[in-house]
């Protein structure tokens, strides 16, 4: 008597049909007076969920403007920015803030801390920032991941550079955002500083499951990343 096979193929993982970050035929204009000066031409680019990539490009390629549509502080002149499937141009003004507070973590070259706030309170803060109500466990973990815990009470402002970086990537990671973009996050720091910073990076990605999007100079960005993505003139080169 034949008997029935009872194997079945495993089910297979569909490739998700949107990306983590995506501009589709995205123009940037700025406009002073008659002069017209063109950041984004067409720029088409897609990063995947949970990659870590890094942006390259002479000054004036567009680098910056296509981080800062990304974070949804400004909008493209013509085209369309998508974060996980979902067009930033269909959102009103409630619904763009609340993607800065909970979905978009943006880590600046500096600043981006409250300089008398203690390390933990300013990661406390983004939790916060983001509707959080409890906050002490998440926060823990991630001072931890990142080593901070024996400088969670100092100030930021007394902290180094490389110390106040890694408290930014911690308050991204507090609060699980699913998409950071760094803007020369490394430039003002030394050598093992960055490397200590990537590192942070990294291990953002992979313990929180974040996208990182690394706007940069430096050489060194390269060898710590997925995929390295080039603009010259506005465009993915």
């Amino acid at each position: 008597m034949e008997v029935a096979s009872l194997w079945r193929e495993p089910e297979r993982r569909k490739k998700p049909s949107f990306g983590a970050l995506e501009f589709h035929d995205v123009f940037k204009i700025y406009r002073s007076g008659p002069v017209e000066t063109v950041a984004l031409r067409g720029l088409e680019l897609r990063v995947e969920p949970r990659e870590f990539v890094a942006v390259f490009g002479p000054s004036g390629s567009g680098k910056s403007t296509m981080l800062h549509l990304a974070a949804a502080l400004d909008q493209p002149s013509a085209g369309d920015v998508r974060v996980f499937g979902r067009s930033l141009a269909g959102l009103d003004e409630n619904e763009l803030a609340a993607f800065r507070a909970r979905d978009a973590s943006i880590v600046f070259q500096s600043g981006n801390l409250w300089s008398g706030m203690s390390a933990r309170e300013n990661v406390a803060l983004a939790l916060r920032l983001a509707g959080r109500k409890r906050v002490d466990v998440p926060v823990d973990r991630a001072l931890d991941a990142f080593d901070l815990r024996r400088r969670e009470r100092t100030r930021a402002g007394a902290l180094s550079g490389g110390e106040q970086q890694r408290v930014a990537i911690a308050a991204a990671a507090a609060r699980e955002a699913p998409l950071v973009l760094a803007d020369e996050p490394t430039a003002e720091l030394d050598e093992r500083n960055e490397r200590n910073v990537l590192e942070a990076f990294a291990r953002l990605r992979a313990q929180f499951e974040s996208t990182v999007v690394v706007v940069t100079h430096s050489p060194r960005v390269a060898d710590a990343v997925d995929r390295v993505i080039e603009l010259r003139d506005g465009r993915a080169a």
